[in-house]
């Protein structure tokens, strides 16, 4: 029987955020089926979720996709009209579900929706992976209402209303189904790390709207499986940055933007090589390189249709650094 709503939680090795995190999930999700995808721990996650959390259901990878190939596979077996994309790292509130449906419901051309998501750890402030809805630049820096770059906002009720995003975050993802699969879902090729943000990209050249809503909200601790002193991380959000332009920009700005975001992440490398470690400045490099390697297949994959107006700001990392 086909589910109005489906909240899926992708799970790997991470026992400690279900037991955390998931009573959360299922008192205030009454409304919804909740599901984990388990992307082949090698922790006791399942029989745990067995033993402990009957009333959920499980689907089992037969190997760790990664974030975008794990929920394309797990979501294969999962029958509703809306998902709800849920780090397992993530607290829910009450009447969390029913605005975002209540967005869904004003237009058919929504595809996916964000709540307002809140830090974890300092809970007056909003959380760096999605916050109060995200953006993007000219040059394709992702960048969120309440926070840019590393600059975080306090939540003062600025974002408690309903506006048009560029992208909402994979951290609490909720999108219509039909929409998910008629994008062929995420791009495997990013394993993890704005693959939300290729995704929203994609539906808007299709002609769909992307919408946040501060009249639910959540909170999300962040770095549960990746932290940002990652040298993974870094590798992972430059290669997908760059595949995501060269899919997803334009024509007319696809040559200069990507040659300056190049010259850009170079100077980038070193003062991440400063902030973090030596071993940054080779993950740049790395993603550089990986970047090139998916190339010709990210070309192929560019849709018929690329929006021309498609940022919100335009000099963010000039604004933002020499401010």
């Amino acid at each position: 029987m086909k589910s109005k709503i489906a909240v899926v939680i992708l799970n790997w090795n991470g026992k400690s955020w279900l037991e955390k995190f998931l009573p959360s999930v299922l008192k205030f999700s009454q409304t919804a089926d909740v599901f984990v995808i388990d992307n082949h721990s090698d922790d006791d996650s399942v029989s745990y979720l067995k033993n402990n959390f009957p009333a959920v259901q499980t689907v089992i990878n037969n190997k760790n996709y990664g974030f975008a190939g794990g929920y394309n596979e797990g979501l294969k077996h999962i029958d509703a009209e809306f998902y709800c994309l849920l780090n397992s790292d993530v607290e829910v509130t009450e009447n969390w579900i029913e605005p975002v449906l209540e967005v869904f419901e004003k237009d058919a051309g929504i595809a996916a929706v964000q709540p307002k998501i809140l830090s974890y750890n300092n809970r007056k402030y909003f959380e760096f992976a999605g916050a109060g809805g995200g953006l993007i630049d000219n040059l394709g820096y992702p960048y969120c209402r309440g926070r840019i770059f590393d600059d975080v906002e306090k939540d003062n009720g600025q974002y408690d209303g309903e506006s048009e995003i560029f992208w909402a975050s994979g951290c609490c993802l909720f999108i219509r189904s039909a929409d998910f699969w008629a994008q062929n879902g995420f791009d495997e090729r990013f394993f993890a790390h704005q693959e939300e943000i290729d995704l929203c990209w994609r539906l808007i050249n299709s002609g769909k709207t992307i919408f946040y809503t501060g009249k639910s909200k959540v909170y999300h601790v962040g770095g549960g499986t990746l932290n940002k002193q990652s040298t993974k991380k870094t590798f992972l959000n430059m290669r997908n940055n760059l595949s995501m332009l060269a899919k997803n920009l334009p024509f007319q700005n696809l040559l200069w933007v990507i040659f300056l975001r190049l010259c850009l992440d170079g100077i980038a490398s070193f003062y991440f090589a400063y902030k973090n470690g030596i071993s940054h400045f080779g993950a740049v490099l790395k993603g550089h390189f990986g970047f090139y390697a998916q190339l010709p297949e990210s070309l192929k994959r560019r849709q018929n249709f690329q929006k021309s107006d498609y940022y919100q700001t335009k000099w963010l990392i000039f604004k933002h650094f020499l401010k």
